[in-house]
């Protein structure tokens, strides 16, 4: 049995549940075992940026922030089964990883 480990990255959390819920319908269609989906903390990246771009007057900042949540989910099965992972639906806005454990 193979195993493998989907690493899913977004800002939305709506498109995280969307991969995972495709991900389990086809482990149920493929008969793969599917765990998870495992939240993480979530990242803050935050930008601080100045208001005038001169330098003149006063010392004035804006602090942008994005929020990036990552989940993790195992699936575990044989490898023409887990191929199949491959021809999911991904957002543009959503980073996904396939990472191949030995068993």
């Amino acid at each position: 049995m193979a195993r493998a480990r989907v690493r899913i990255e977004g800002a939305s959390s709506k498109d995280l549940e969307y991969i995972v819920s495709q991900l389990k319908s086809m482990g149920q269609a493929l008969n793969i075992k599917v765990e998870g989906p495992i939240r993480l903390p979530r990242k803050n990246l935050v930008l601080p940026t100045r208001r005038t771009p001169c330098g003149d007057g006063s010392d004035t900042y804006e602090k942008w922030w994005k929020r990036v949540s990552r989940w993790f989910v195992d699936l575990v099965g044989d490898e023409k089964a887990l191929r199949q992972i491959l021809r999911i639906r991904v957002p543009d806005k959503v980073y996904v990883k396939i990472i191949l454990l030995n068993s």
